[in-house]
């Protein structure tokens, strides 16, 4: 009964960033120029099924507190293979000529992230990622669906393998991930990176826990993190 209304919650979630980042009128152009810029230049990459306006509420957190914060539209709902969106990832810091990025990414942009790290930034243009709730052995659940784009997951992927074995970027990584994720029954642990465990359970709620946020504005910005009660 609890993980059933943790999952009623995180569905609760969804809906609620959804509805906010399609009302919100703010732009990329808005988060790519904030008053006072501080600290590295981040780019923010969603997860499957989510356009970059999902992670709209870390954005603002971010740009609130001087950050410049990329977006990438041409992902749409980012349902392409993960070589696709690395791709696109690192044709977008060579267009803007960004150095020293911190890749902020959900879910499935961890996966892009990491494969943008290995093969599309010879230029080391990114420095770190934070990445939360990424399947980064895959998902045992994903074979239970018929989508391309959820079965991209499946643990033998040949992506989801050749990842798994690159782990000379993992020291530059944060895997950032909740004690119990429905969609990744496996946990988000990857070797040799930071591996920080929140409190909140779900998939998608954990991107709303006061901690997370805390080590985003201390990590980008500088800011100590203050204690904050964890979220049940």
């Amino acid at each position: 009964m609890r993980r059933t209304w943790w999952r009623a919650l995180d569905y609760a979630c969804v809906l609620r960033w959804q509805v906010a980042g399609l009302l919100s009128r703010t732009g990329p152009d808005e988060l790519r120029r904030p008053d006072h810029p501080v600290g590295p230049p981040v780019v923010l990459v969603p997860g499957v099924y989510e356009s970059w306006r999902f992670l709209l509420p870390l954005a603002t957190l971010l740009h609130d507190h001087g950050v410049a914060v990329h977006v990438l539209p041409d992902l749409r709902d980012n349902r392409r293979p993960v070589a696709d969106g690395a791709a696109l990832l690192g044709r977008y810091l060579r267009e803007q000529d960004l150095h020293d990025v911190v890749v902020v990414a959900h879910s499935k942009g961890g996966l892009i992230g990491k494969l943008a790290m290995v093969r599309e930034d010879p230029g080391a243009r990114i420095d770190a990622m934070i990445a939360i709730n990424t399947p980064f052995a895959g998902s045992a659940y994903a074979r239970w669906f018929l989508a391309p784009a959820v079965r991209a997951f499946v643990p033998n992927d040949a992506t989801i393998v050749a990842l798994s074995a690159e782990r000379a970027v993992n020291e530059r990584i944060t895997s950032v991930h909740s004690r119990w994720d429905p969609h990744i029954p496996g946990g988000s642990a990857l070797d040799g990176a930071q591996d920080v465990v929140l409190d909140t359970p779900g998939h998608f709620r954990p991107l709303a826990d006061p901690r997370l946020h805390a080590l985003l504005v201390e990590r980008l910005v500088g800011t100590p993190p203050q204690r904050t009660p964890p979220t049940g």
